[in-house]
């Protein structure tokens, strides 16, 4: 299949939110943010919880083929729990909900956190991708946080048996770092994987609809891709509302119309920048808005370049390779199942070294 340079921007059918794509791919943030502007695509609410309520409202408008992003986990969460009670509302999801606990990713850590006792918290769940002999931990185990030993740079976590180990995480290699978290699942929710699972061999950020839950807590869900699968939530905690996600986990997806909420006053800055402005925009084939609290301040907080850094080239590259998936996610199946495989693979590989998308 043809890789598609970064150049030629494919997805937009909607011409005057192609050339706003095509402005962010050239680092023209503020002529595309003026752009949007004159279309009426930027909208300013002030308040965050009004902010969140006006995300699910708008979303609930018109559901299908519409993906929310927000850079941060916490905001992801506040919107997916705003839709969902706003469609429960309107009953296009059931009333009747299922709890169950999450594994959320820590969003704070950078891979070199990773190596220091004093950045973890008593409590938190980790995953090994790798195996250690020095340790005994063993490969897909995991693992809860609970005692750090700061000065001496050890933590002490407890396994699935219930026996204890303690190690210096930087002769750990491979480790993913979750709180868990609470979500209400009803009939009718989109829901997302937030890792692979091999057993049922789906991929990282793959998403469908809950079709049926059953007394025991196992969810059925009917896959984007046609497939029909069966979840348990207390096996394979991997799980999360699939309404809004992050921009990193945008990345392939495509819908008709994508709502951006973008906090300028949000305390990690880094994830405010010109690749997630290009990444989330790039998204909507037929709309794109943005949901701001200060649209003043909106070209300046999305502005910031990360061109340079070697993570934005390595996510540019992969990123061309999935610009040829350009119809809406929920019709896509059989026409790119090739592409499909290529970018799963890919995040298969990224999970397996560890690193959180």
């Amino acid at each position: 299949m043809k890789t598609v340079k970064l150049e030629e921007i494919v997805r937009q059918r909607d011409p005057d939110l192609k050339q706003t794509v095509e402005q962010l791919a050239r680092g023209q943030v503020g002529e595309a943010i003026a752009g949007m502007e004159r279309q009426g695509r930027i909208h300013e609410v002030p308040g965050h919880g009004d902010r969140i309520a006006a995300i699910a409202k708008e979303y609930a408008k018109s559901p299908d083929n519409t993906l929310v992003v927000s850079p941060d986990n916490r905001s992801r969460a506040e919107i997916n729990q705003a839709i969902h009670a706003e469609l429960q509302a309107k009953g296009v999801v059931g009333r009747e909900e299922h709890r169950a606990q999450v594994l959320v990713t820590r969003q704070d850590l950078t891979g070199a956190d990773r190596a220091w006792a004093a950045r973890y918290n008593p409590g938190d769940v980790l995953r090994y991708s790798r195996g250690s002999k020095e340790t005994g931990i063993g490969k897909g185990e995991y693992a809860r946080v609970v005692r750090v030993d700061a000065d001496s740079n050890r933590l002490t976590v407890e396994r699935k048996d219930g026996t204890e180990q303690s190690y210096d995480p930087r002769r750990q290699q491979g480790v993913s770092v979750y709180r868990e978290q609470e979500r209400a699942f009803s009939v009718g929710d989109r829901v997302q994987l937030t890792a692979p699972s091999r057993d049922l061999k789906l991929a990282n950020r793959e998403q469908g609809t809950v079709e049926g839950i059953g007394q025991d807590g196992r969810m059925s869900l009917k896959m984007d891709g046609g497939r029909q699968v069966e979840i348990d939530s207390l096996k394979y905690p991997h799980l999360d509302h699939g309404y809004a996600v992050t921009s990193h986990s945008s990345q392939g997806q495509t819908a008709d119309r994508v709502l951006i909420h973008v906090d300028t006053e949000l305390g990690a800055k880094d994830l405010l920048n010109n690749r997630m402005a290009y990444v989330a925009v790039s998204r909507g084939a037929l709309d794109a808005q943005i949901f701001t609290n200060d649209r003043e301040e909106l070209g300046a907080a999305l502005g910031h370049d990360v061109s340079h850094s070697s993570a934005h080239v390595q996510e540019m590259k992969l990123e061309q390779k999935l610009e040829q998936a350009v119809t809406p996610q929920r019709e896509i199946a059989p026409q790119v199942a090739a592409a499909q495989h290529e970018e799963k693979a890919a995040y298969e590989k990224v999970y397996d070294m560890g690193i959180e998308m």
